[in-house]
């Protein structure tokens, strides 16, 4: 990559969306903060405070602009923040100099989210908020901690669900499914898709996608070299 490229790389990625698109993401994000923060605050606290978490707002902007996301599913939001308290729990438990436990409470989310499949982003502001909080955390003791963190992520799922799924043109989860192998004659015509073909195709999802033009012009032209290798391939064996 020469200089002009990497600059290049600097450049804003626009976004497909139609502007109803991220009107009603906005929109949803903030109603949704809006609904978990009122819930909160009615739910019982007996003794410690169901405070609304700063990583909420990161995962609203998961589950509402981009709830299509694989880092947007129900288990990754779950699973991630869980995962990242514990992380971070452990971490402030073992760890009493702040700036080490805060790379080692990220670094550790990041392990475990991974290792688990449940990678969610803001799970790792999760695990630092433990660390920055960490007095405050270890006074409410480990199993309040984990009940205020559970009580943030299956309420922004109920939200992410009801909210979602009452627009037009949304689904949420998002629903994996199987595609028939289609297979092609060893001879026929094959119309390329133009660059124009597929900001015309993005327009027509039912949410935004979080890629552009250019990284799905990219994936297109990989996935063609590779399925034109494995068709070289097969005919050399046969």
């Amino acid at each position: 990559m020469n200089l002009r490229e990497f600059l290049r790389a600097f450049r804003p990625h626009p976004s497909p969306a139609l502007f109803s698109e991220r009107l009603k993401s906005g929109l949803a994000g903030g109603l949704g903060i809006l609904l978990l923060a009122w819930a909160l605050h009615l739910l019982a606290q007996p003794q410690f405070p169901l405070m609304l978490l700063g990583s909420m707002a990161a995962s609203a902007v998961l589950l509402y602009a981009v709830p299509h996301s694989p880092l947007a599913q129900p288990w990754n939001l779950i699973g991630g923040h869980l995962i990242s308290a514990l992380a971070g729990w452990l971490t402030i438990s073992f760890v009493h100099d702040p700036l080490a436990a805060a790379g080692l409470a990220v670094g550790l989310a990041i392990f475990l989210m991974y290792v688990l499949d449940c990678l969610h982003p803001p799970g790792a502001a999760t695990a630092l908020t433990l660390v920055l909080g960490a007095t405050q955390f270890q006074q409410m003791g480990m199993a309040w901690t984990l009940i205020l963190v559970a009580a943030n992520a299956f309420g922004s799922l109920l939200l992410a669900l009801l909210i979602n799924n009452a627009l037009p043109r949304r689904h949420y989860p998002q629903r994996q499914a199987a595609l028939p192998p289609v297979h092609a004659p060893e001879k026929m015509l094959m119309i390329l898709p133009e660059q124009q073909d597929m900001e015309w195709a993005l327009t027509q999802m039912d949410s935004a996608l979080d890629i552009s033009v250019d990284d799905l012009s990219e994936i297109y032209w990989m996935s063609q070299q590779q399925a034109q290798a494995r068709y070289d391939a097969a005919k050399q064996r046969a």
